[in-house]
């Protein structure tokens, strides 16, 4: 793979700075390990690629953030949800993190953790933008899962299943320590959001996206239309002058090529079709932030190699690598 990107960024200084913030959370799902892959991401190179292949200067701490000194110490359910006051305590200190990284005009990549974390990752990003850049943020959702569900929608009460909700506006709540810091300006309109991927969405979730007439390609559209069309499809709905933060939940992967992940659904993404929608977002030279998440390295071990390796692929696709 050769390593200039395909075009000059148009929200991006020309030196190519990137604030990279690693997250070990796993509380907003039940299954332990995710908090576990940012590390093993790390260990596989991507820093070093980012910074000798793809020419990035990488500004990170050193540090894989657990929040454990800003955990509640008592987190009874409410509404529904499991852990609210913790997913809503680390969520509100990574927003903190990302809005200063991407306020400074740096790309910003985000290592999970479970895709709860995307409450703080994207209301990051969505405000910095409004304040830098004057505009409202794209936000393209790849995923197995549509994670629209509002807390009295949700079958399992797990808040990973629920971040687009609580972004939208769709899901609010008063207390600030359930999720009542998120502002205006920390919000997305949901015109401006478009999901690629889904395959397993819940009958709550599909009457939310019908009502509100949200753009979504699911694997039968992909089937009909192929990736090519889908994303050319996807990127005219957002237009060619927005800012662009893409979710990347690894289980929009087949789990023939990323097994290991906490939801694994068959019938995905090919790892080919995954790195072509990274690459088709680059080439717009909108991208400004990119969050990786659900990889888990403990549920697969002998895929655990792969499915890491589909995550640095995505990435490095994503700023700006290409095949020639």
């Amino acid at each position: 793979m050769t390593s200039a990107p395909t075009v000059q960024p148009k929200f991006l200084p020309s030196r190519h700075d990137l604030g990279l913030v690693a997250v070990g959370f796993s509380g907003g799902q039940t299954k332990a390990g995710v908090d576990a892959a940012p590390m093993a991401l790390i260990e596989a190179g991507l820093i070093q690629q980012l910074e000798e292949d793809l020419d990035f200067s990488v500004t990170y701490d050193g540090q894989v953030h657990s929040y454990t000194d800003i955990m509640p110490k008592e987190d009874p359910d409410y509404r529904n949800m499991k852990k609210p006051r913790a997913v809503s305590a680390v969520t509100r200190a990574l927003s903190q993190q990302v809005y200063e990284h991407a306020k400074s005009g740096k790309f910003v990549l985000t290592l999970g953790g479970d895709h709860s974390i995307a409450i703080g990752t994207v209301s990051g990003t969505a405000k910095a933008a409004r304040e830098r850049l004057g505009k409202e943020i794209a936000v393209i959702w790849v995923d197995a899962h549509a994670d629209i569900n509002t807390p009295e929608t949700s079958g399992s009460g797990n808040i990973h299943g629920m971040p687009v909700a609580f972004l939208t506006g769709l899901a609010t709540e008063k207390d600030e320590d359930i999720f009542g810091w998120i502002q205006d300006d920390q919000r997305i309109n949901v015109k401006k959001l478009v999901y690629i991927g889904l395959r397993d969405i819940d009958r709550g979730e599909k009457k939310i996206l019908k009502e509100h007439g949200i753009k979504a390609f699911s694997m039968h559209d992909i089937d009909k239309h192929g990736i090519g069309r889908v994303m050319d499809m996807a990127l005219g709905w957002i237009g060619s002058d927005t800012p662009i933060h893409l979710s990347f939940d690894v289980d929009a992967i087949d789990p023939m090529w990323a097994p290991s992940t906490g939801t694994p659904v068959r019938g995905g993404l090919t790892l080919r079709e995954g790195d072509f929608i990274a690459e088709c977002v680059a080439e717009t030279g909108s991208l400004i932030a990119l969050d990786l998440v659900e990889v888990n390295p403990s549920l697969d071990i002998k895929g655990a190699s792969d499915t890491v390796r589909a995550g640095c692929s995505i990435v490095r696709c994503a700023l700006g690598d290409t095949l020639l």
